[in-house]
């Protein structure tokens, strides 16, 4: 017997089976991982999510693993003992990057902003003269804050470019190639629709020629993939045998990445903005106050105050219990304060955003 999928989607409301193409992909009897099938359906992700990522790239692939390993990866791979690593923090994401760029040695130069602000592009530049990286995220999931990347990129000089895009990809506009960025990462289950477990990953010739020769990770160690990615083929020779691929969760992501681009990707981006606008301008009707900054708040993950005299924890199971929808708490010092309600992949649509501000008004009692 197959279980049914909850009528809910984290962070916001959505049908029984959103993304019928990803689920489809787990449902199919598995292939091995060397089988010429599961080859040719790997190299049709790479080339998809190059397309997502915006970039040509050689080295694009689905890391086996959720985004954190993808920040994880990010930085193994280009930051060693004494490297400087500039980093933008302004949220919780930000944060991460700070320690996981600590633990590979690095010498950190953290850049703060308020929490619910866009980063400065200039403030972190000049924060160092000469640092081997640069990160920064490009949606906070923590805020719902978009940052302007691209000139980011036009102001990082000699330094590697990292950039967070777990919660961009596939939702809002991204340019890898033309913003500068050289080693990007990201996660399935935001706005691509698949379940938590890939973190579609990018690296250019760039960043892949300075990386660390031995990185602390055999696992996330690039280095080793060798003919893995970036060379089509039918069959298993040339190809370096790293992992045993999650061969289901490729195939979920062939399946949503397939839907995407069947849909066109301006549409899927343009789709994400009409909703996200509906529901923080319905938000907004109701008395509501967002909490991200104005003019660089995300369509996709929408950043609210709660109210005051009302418990954050109250409405969110009365939503869930009633509702079926799921919509996330604060994080960090904002956990009791702001909820955040996402609208992503299948769920990005104005029904969607009407559901959940119709649901919200009578929780709320307004």
């Amino acid at each position: 017997m197959v279980t049914p999928i909850p009528e809910r989607h984290l962070f916001g409301p959505g049908p029984a089976n959103p993304y019928p193409e990803a689920t489809a992909g787990l449902g199919l009897p598995l292939l091995g991982h060397l089988d010429p099938d599961f080859l040719q359906i790997m190299d049709e992700v790479c080339e998809m999510l190059r397309t997502v990522w915006g970039t040509s790239n050689q080295r694009t692939l689905p890391l086996s693993a959720t985004g954190s390993a993808g920040m994880e990866a990010a930085f193994v791979n280009t930051v060693g003992r004494g490297d400087v690593a500039v980093i933008a923090v302004n949220g919780l994401f930000g944060e991460r990057m700070c320690d996981v760029a600590a633990r590979c040695g690095a010498e950190v130069i953290r850049v703060d902003h308020e929490w619910g602000q866009p980063i400065d592009p200039q403030r972190v530049v000049d924060a160092h003269p000469d640092p081997k990286v640069i990160a920064a995220v490009h949606a906070e999931t923590s805020t719902g804050v978009r940052s302007d990347i691209a000139a980011l990129g036009r102001l990082k000089g000699e330094a590697l470019l990292i950039v967070d895009a777990v919660t961009s990809i596939g939702g809002i506009d991204l340019r890898t190639d033309d913003w500068g960025v050289d080693v990007g990462y990201a996660g399935s289950q935001k706005c691509l629709g698949v379940a938590p477990g890939l973190a579609p990953f990018t690296i250019n010739d760039r960043a892949f020629a300075r990386r660390i020769e031995r990185p602390q990770s055999w696992y996330l160690d690039l280095g080793l993939l060798g003919g893995y990615v970036g060379e089509a083929s039918t069959s298993h020779t040339g190809r370096t045998y790293h992992h045993t691929a999650p061969t289901g969760m490729i195939a979920s992501m062939h399946g949503a990445l397939s839907r995407i681009l069947a849909e066109g990707l301006d549409q899927v981006i343009a789709r994400h903005e009409e909703a996200g606008r509906i529901l923080q301008d319905g938000l907004q009707e109701l008395g509501l106050e967002l909490f991200a900054a104005e003019g660089s708040r995300l369509p996709e993950l929408t950043t609210v105050k709660v109210p005051d005299g009302v418990d954050s924890a109250t409405v969110r199971k009365e939503l869930l219990t009633r509702y079926n929808i799921e919509i996330g708490s604060g994080v960090g010092p904002y956990a009791q304060t702001v909820w955040r309600i996402g609208l992503m992949g299948h769920n990005a649509r104005p029904d969607t955003a009407r559901l959940m501000l119709a649901a919200l008004e009578d929780c709320l009692g307004r």
